[in-house]
């Protein structure tokens, strides 16, 4: 999965896309992501009503193969570098980004993202589920067909997925014009408000279906900006290499996200903890951007 994520498309789509609309492609690209989060839980959901989960995983894997055909009809040609950027080989670009205070800070601030993305995905189903369990279907239920609380569960990753594309593009559009430190310091306040209120209000299905419109919204917003950032202070020829050790943060964070979210419940029987482990983590990466020199290394070389 790592090998076919974000930090290799990405790489390719940032190099692609010209300096005045790279971070609008990001966002596009990071939205296109979304389409299987928008028709995987609910498909999936169904299958189950009448197979079991090995069959719906290899069901999944034929359609992801399948996929593979359209990687031929991937063109475009590579935005030029600049000459000193060319020259530059790996191992002096990775000195030069790791005694980089601002790198440090962009690895660091990553690991929310993941950490909040990880624990939602794999836990909030099961989550919904269980809280939702004695309350009867309100009229929102009703009226968008969904007759079980399982059923929620997946429909809010669904629609989740769904905000996550109006959600990145904005993020995308928005990085092209205003400082992309900035604007991921305002996301992840407002994931962390988004789950406060969420977790200390009383739990409806109305309050579900909100909640995820909300953090789908600022759901994978972070990565056209993330990597834009990466992309515009130590350039293109090796975007994908330093992404991609961002990106390990980033899943360094899901890893725990995932694991503490089932291991604490567990233990405690509730999800409380890691939802204000989560608060933790995004106020931590809300703060830790606000240093970030956004200057490229060129540009401060030239100084």
């Amino acid at each position: 999965m790592a090998g076919t994520g974000f930090g290799v498309i990405l790489a390719v789509v940032g190099r692609a896309a010209s300096d005045e609309n790279r971070s609008m492609a990001l966002g596009i690209a990071t939205a296109a992501g979304s389409m299987g989060q928008i028709i995987g839980p609910p498909v999936a959901d169904y299958l189950l009503k009448s197979m079991n989960w090995s069959m719906v995983f290899l069901i999944f894997a034929a359609a992801i193969l399948a996929i593979l055909v359209l990687l031929p009809l991937m063109r475009g040609e590579e935005s030029p570098a600049n000459k000193a950027e060319l020259e530059e080989s790996l191992s002096q670009i990775l000195m030069k980004a790791f005694y980089d205070p601002s790198y440090s800070m962009i690895f660091l601030g990553f690991f929310s993202c993941g950490f909040q993305l990880g624990f939602v995905t794999a836990h909030f189903p099961a989550f919904v589920t269980e809280v939702c369990a004695n309350i009867a279907p309100d009229s929102i239920m009703r009226s968008i067909g969904i007759t079980s609380t399982s059923a929620l569960g997946a429909f809010a990753i669904a629609v989740i997925g769904a905000a996550n594309v109006v959600g990145t593009i904005t993020a995308g559009a928005l990085g092209k014009n205003y400082s992309k430190k900035y604007l991921l310091s305002l996301i992840y306040v407002g994931r962390t408000i988004a789950s406060i209120a969420f977790i200390v209000m009383p739990m409806t299905p109305t309050s579900v279906l909100v909640f995820s419109v909300v953090m789908g919204s600022l759901w994978l917003a972070t990565v056209p900006l993330t990597s834009g950032l990466v992309a515009h202070i130590y350039g293109l020829k090796y975007m994908g290499t330093l992404y991609g050790i961002v990106f390990f943060s980033h899943q360094l964070g899901s890893f725990l996200g995932v694991w503490l979210g089932g291991t604490l419940y567990d233990q405690f029987g509730s999800y409380d903890i890691v939802w204000w482990i989560g608060i933790a983590v995004g106020i931590f990466s809300a703060i830790i951007h606000l240093p970030v020199r956004e200057q490229s290394l060129a540009e401060r070389q030239a100084v």
